[in-house]
């Protein structure tokens, strides 16, 4: 994207994610205090994800896990971590919200590829790697094609066209097929997983690493 486009995405960026940040602050200050009753504290999930060039920036969201763990004191599954409430958010994409805070930053878009986990960098194909040309967002051009609930060879080629073709038209698009996907609550994990399984290299089908 040229650099003036990419100043007017910033810009639109911020027109949105700002006002969103005010309008919404009462939900968000309700969640803050659900997650701490009913999940315990911090409520905020932070982890280290690849930005625009793979360059590393904490993200944040609602934790949507325990932090129940075996006798040996490793976590267990996130199938027992994850609760009805957690799914709820998740299913809801409310657990999303604080992310607003990292578009507001610039560590985000509103719309990019979702910024996935740091040992991902060295398993993709070249291909796959220009999906970190662009800025990572809240939501993307796989997320409203399917969002977990295809491959990640699947997926991280939709990534890859999104690098190639994004523009302002097809931004706003996203969005709007965003708020419907939203609200029928679609792909929200992979079949057969509480979460998207790990992706090992291209091909693979095999879980994203666990979250309190």
């Amino acid at each position: 994207m040229a650099t003036g486009s990419a100043a007017a995405k910033r810009l639109f960026d911020l027109a949105i994610a700002v006002p969103a940040l005010v309008i919404l602050s009462p939900v968000i200050l309700v969640l803050a205090v659900l997650v701490a009753m009913r999940l315990g504290t911090p409520v905020l999930f932070r982890q280290q994800r690849p930005g625009l060039g793979g360059r590393p920036f904490t993200i944040l969201k609602f934790r949507t896990m325990t932090d129940e763990r075996a006798p040996d004191g490793t976590l267990l599954g996130d199938e027992v971590r994850l609760t009805p409430f957690g799914r709820w958010l998740r299913s809801t994409s409310l657990d999303e919200l604080p992310e607003l805070i990292n578009v507001v930053k610039g560590d985000m878009s509103l719309v990019g590829p979702r910024p996935l986990l740091m040992q991902y960098l060295g398993r993709y194909s070249p291909r796959q790697a220009t999906r970190h040309g662009v800025p990572p967002g809240i939501t993307g051009w796989a997320q409203i094609n399917g969002r977990n609930a295809v491959s990640w060879d699947e997926k991280l080629e939709m990534d890859a066209w999104y690098a190639e073709n994004r523009n302002m038209g097809l931004d706003l698009r996203i969005l709007g097929r965003t708020l419907l996907t939203v609200m029928k609550r679609q792909g929200i994990s992979a079949e057969g997983s509480a979460t998207m399984p790990e992706f090992s290299g291209s091909g693979s089908e095999g879980d994203e690493d666990s979250r309190p």
